[in-house]
């Protein structure tokens, strides 16, 4: 994937992301820990404005076939988003249009014909990963037993 420098992160990860943002959006040049693109699969971000408080608070819920894409390529900045397909994200991540956005010179049809490769290598890494998850829940069921 030489073109797109996209990775997939889990749960844990983007939660350590999200506090960082957190803990550093009153510095004046914030250097956040991790930077480049990332996605978050099966989860969903929400916000949340708690009684009496005007501070809205990041939620990440899980929900399948829903991704969270994370955008931190300056190191200063944390952008996110939710997206309902994994080409989608990837494509916001990469141009920072959303697949509704009109640009004439890049749609979102051109984009996904172009990068076909570096999707599909996206998808076998999710694949992958959720392959080593139900290993894991298996060995753990199996364990209790």
């Amino acid at each position: 994937m030489s073109e797109l420098n996209i990775k997939l992160i889990t749960a844990d990860q983007a939660m350590k992301m999200l506090r960082d943002r957190h803990a550093k959006r009153n510095e004046r040049f914030p250097q956040l820990i991790s930077a480049g693109s990332y996605i978050l699969p099966d989860y969903y971000l929400t916000r949340k404005r708690e009684a009496f408080k005007i501070r809205r608070h990041t939620f990440l819920k899980k929900k399948s076939r829903s991704y969270v894409a994370f955008d931190s390529e300056n190191g200063q900045s944390l952008w996110l988003r939710n997206f309902n397909s994994l080409s989608e994200a990837m494509f916001w991540l990469n141009t920072g249009l959303t697949p509704a956005d009109t640009d004439s010179s890049n749609s979102f049809a051109k984009w996904k014909e172009s990068h076909v490769a570096e999707i599909n290598e996206i998808k076998d890494q999710l694949r992958a990963m959720s392959k080593l998850k139900k290993k894991e829940i298996v060995k753990a069921t199996k364990a209790k037993k």
